[in-house]
């Protein structure tokens, strides 16, 4: 970082950029001597650091309006939040979405991930280079750049656009002529469809609103069945709540599959007054798309199942902390929180009942890690997004160091069916070690790509039938997105549920399954999933940042008809031994099922 930048000044328009996120400088803030900020915190102590968790959104307000994070603004914002300038460089260089080098005005981009390329994004993008240039070239007030999965895997393609001055908005299917006209200066003003293909059918539970409800408005929720759940909670007491869902055995939805019930009671039993609750919507696995369908189809029933979760473990705030990527989720669930809250179904006296909870967005802005919970607590608290060693667990210190309960948009989705339905009979559903209902996000090569909502136990085949079937001839499956393992045609009939996969060493992960025909290149798409890990690397641990490097040259060097197998098992053992969180451990997995599976050859 030069020099310099510490003594860069802001325009009036950074300012203004920044202090509508932090409100007007107090009449006495003289906008002091940044550079001195150590010694002042050192004086002050937590005080100092109090505004501290306004970072992120403090420079996700600055590029939202300039369209870059520059000198002078962040300057600024150190000056404001009393935080050291090298600290605050180092976050804002550690997401995707923020950007400290100058750039144009009209940033799009491009997915270019597995189910993307699964289907066929790949012949969009060389329509695009021969229209536009190449990835990365600045054109006058525009430019293009290939990026990670943003979450519309059901669309085949997809790409974000970020226009300083204007909302952030999605296209999806994005053919290279709608991201030409992107780049013009064009933004279009519709929303990507939801991609629930069974929107409106009977018998489904977390996608029963989903297509038929407005989502935008508060008393359809309430006609359809929202918000009894809470007045439910509200007269069974904190106590029969928790109670019901550790009947109901509920399994998180995010990936570790780790109980509910044992979260929420760890949690409410811990003598601290102060505790939090945080819904995990930073959904950035590949190949997934579950809960921004929950999100855009149902945003009410997520702020409604926070609200009871805050209720039972006796939390008064609570955080959405959502990627980037979704602004369309962002705006429903902004709304939703608004009108929640004149209703008198959040703030100071919820229902009339004397509890209070509230809930505030926090945007990522394109860190695949800020998923692992510790690290989206360090996100939220205005530090870099790395991990965090665990134990202590976020139920006895997490967020701000207090009690926190963590769950992912679908699993708090089942919490209100949980209430209304009964903790027993929630656990009488499914397979014994898998309760409930599952979304599953398919992409890739069928023909109805899109969340589907069944029973646990239903088989691969059968999920595949109800998407319309595969196109073309069946080459491979990868179950668990990036993270997950390709399985052979044999295991389609295996059923889907926590322990059946576990005896085949699968996993559910997030729920993603990119189906791959013989026509695709299987060799790119396994060299993209290495990719993927070692760009989402937070680099804290050498493990993870050296060995996802490491794997992809290996992987490209075998395609140059080098024998890389020996280097690559020792790679994943290294991995998947000390790795300090899940990104490293698994960071191997695809490859070395691919290569178990017959679709690489060392």
């Amino acid at each position: 970082m030069d020099i310099k930048f510490m003594h860069a000044e802001a325009t009036d328009a950074e300012k203004s950029a920044v202090d509508a996120v932090l409100g007007a400088p107090d009449s006495g803030w003289d906008g002091g001597d940044h550079s001195r900020a150590d010694d002042r915190i050192a004086r002050l102590g937590h005080d100092a650091r109090s505004r501290r968790d306004e970072l992120l959104p403090a420079l996700h307000g600055l590029q939202d309006r300039i369209g870059w994070i520059s000198e002078g603004g962040l300057n600024y914002i150190c000056r404001r939040l009393t935080i050291p300038p090298a600290e605050a460089y180092g976050v804002a260089t550690f997401y995707a979405l923020l950007s400290v080098q100058e750039r144009p005005p009209i940033v799009v981009h491009v997915c270019d991930d597995t189910a993307c390329r699964a289907a066929g994004v790949m012949e969009i993008i060389e329509d695009l280079e021969s229209i536009a240039g190449a990835s990365g070239n600045a054109d006058g007030d525009s430019m293009w750049l290939t990026s990670p999965c943003l979450g519309q895997c059901d669309k085949g393609s997809a790409a974000f656009i970020q226009s300083a001055g204007a909302p952030n908005r999605v296209i999806a299917p994005s053919p290279a002529t709608d991201i030409v006209s992107a780049l013009a200066g064009e933004i279009p003003s519709t929303a990507p469809s939801l991609g629930a293909p069974q929107a409106g059918s009977a018998g489904l539970q977390l996608l029963r609103r989903v297509g038929v409800v407005d989502p935008w408005d508060l008393e359809d929720y309430r006609f359809h069945g929202g918000y009894a759940a809470l007045r439910m909670a509200v007269h069974m007491g904190p106590a029969a709540v928790l109670r019901e869902i550790k009947d109901a055995e509920v399994r998180g939805r995010g990936g570790a599959a780790f109980p509910a019930g044992i979260k929420w009671q760890g949690a409410a039993s811990h003598p601290s007054r102060t505790k939090y609750i945080v819904c995990n919507a930073d959904e950035s696995e590949t190949g997934t798309f579950k809960d921004r369908v929950l999100m855009e189809g149902d945003p009410y029933a997520v702020i409604e199942a926070m609200t009871i979760a805050g209720y039972a473990v006796g939390a008064e705030k609570g955080y959405l902390y959502i990627r980037g990527e979704y602004p369309v989720a962002e705006e429903l669930l902004a709304n939703a929180i608004t009108k929640a809250r004149a209703k008198g179904l959040l703030g100071s006296d919820v229902l009339g009942s004397g509890f209070a909870f509230d809930v505030e967005i926090r945007r990522g802005a394109g860190a695949y890690i800020c998923g692992e919970e510790t690290a989206l607590f360090n996100s939220i608290e205005g530090y870099r997004g790395e991990p965090r060693s665990k134990p202590p667990f976020p139920t006895d210190v997490g967020l701000f160091g207090e009690p926190t309960v963590v769950n992912n948009v679908e699993t708090l989705a089942n919490v209100p069916l949980i209430l209304m339905g009964g903790g027993p009979g929630f656990a009488a559903s499914g397979t014994g070690g898998s309760n409930g209902t599952k979304l599953f996000c398919l992409a890739g090569a069928v023909e109805k790509p899109g969340v589907y909502e069944v029973p646990f136990g239903t088989t691969i085949r059968e999920l595949l039938d109800l998407a319309g079937g595969v196109r073309g001839e069946l080459h491979a499956i990868l179950v668990g997105g990036a993270a997950g393992r390709f399985l052979p045609i044999s295991r389609l009939d295996t059923p889907l549920t926590f322990e059946h996969l576990r005896d085949i060493k699968g996993t559910l992960g997030s729920g993603a399954i990119m189906v791959f025909n013989t026509e695709a290149d299987m060799g790119a798409a396994v060299r993209r999933v290495a990719a993927f890990f070692r760009d989402e690397s937070c680099g804290q641990c050498v493990p993870c940042r050296v060995g996802t490097v490491r794997q992809e040259e290996a992987l490209a060097r075998m395609e140059a008809g080098s024998d890389e197998r020996a280097v690559l098992d020792d790679l994943a053992m290294v991995l998947r031994d000390a790795s300090i969180c899940g990104l490293g451990q698994l960071a191997a997995e695809a490859v070395q099922s691919a290569f178990e599976l017959g679709v690489l050859e060392s």
